[in-house]
């Protein structure tokens, strides 16, 4: 069975052929980082834009890419959310359109859902049940995972997703965007015990977690130091 498969949840327009739900067969990705650059976060009207002009190429690249015809393709799957409003109603209408002008099955995917069971295109994916800690871009959670589809919410961020907080940072200090790799790299360097803020965790009686209050923390130490 060959699946096509459509993301556009936030500033990434990607799509992807896979075969009997482990081949990856290709992958392709059409970056916005320059775009937000200068924003220092992702402009949702801009992400729309340019998704509106990437998802095309994009399909047919991987659908070339991938060895077979688009008449093999047996299913889309396209992400339902969650993500930019905008940014979904691209990539979704597009799949919509393209499975009834083919006329095979769309599925909706959430996701978060998807970034867990990537998992299992590793060579040796972990047996169920297993915890999975999800951190992507505007997500922080921790999930319990039973099956494919069973998938039970364990704690997550009340305020900024890891994510947000890495980039909030590193646009308080100059640093650009995304701010994630940047602070990580420079982290490297840096003196472990030099400055310390609280963890993130709200309480020891769940698994919840609070980002902002560190982005807080940065903010008036930089307002002190600076």
């Amino acid at each position: 069975m060959y699946i096509l498969g459509i993301e556009t949840s936030c500033d990434e327009t990607a799509a992807a052929v896979v075969q009997d739900g482990s081949a990856v067969l290709s992958s392709k990705v059409s970056s916005q980082i320059e775009v937000h650059h200068r924003y220092g976060g992702v402009v949702p009207e801009l992400a729309s834009r340019k998704h509106i002009e990437a998802i095309v190429p994009v399909v047919e690249k991987a659908t070339s890419d991938s060895g077979i015809k688009t008449s093999q393709i047996n299913a889309i799957a396209a992400t339902r959310g969650p993500g930019l409003v905008g940014a979904l109603l691209v990539g979704f209408s597009f799949a919509k359109s393209y499975a009834y002008a083919l006329g095979i099955p769309l599925v909706g995917v959430n996701h978060l859902e998807g970034h867990i069971n990537s998992v299992f295109l590793e060579p040796e994916a972990p047996p169920f049940p297993f915890v999975a800690l999800l951190v992507s871009g505007g997500h922080t959670g921790i999930y319990y995972v039973t099956s494919h589809t069973a998938i039970e919410l364990m704690g997550q961020t009340r305020d900024d997703a890891a994510g947000e907080a890495f980039d909030k940072v590193a646009k308080l200090l100059g640093l650009g965007y995304p701010g994630g790799g940047i602070i990580d790299r420079l982290a490297k360097e840096g003196e472990p015990k030099r400055i310390i803020f609280k963890r993130p965790y709200l309480n020891k009686s769940d698994f919840d977690f609070s980002f902002s209050g560190i982005k807080t923390a940065v903010r008036l130490y930089v307002d002190r130091h600076a």
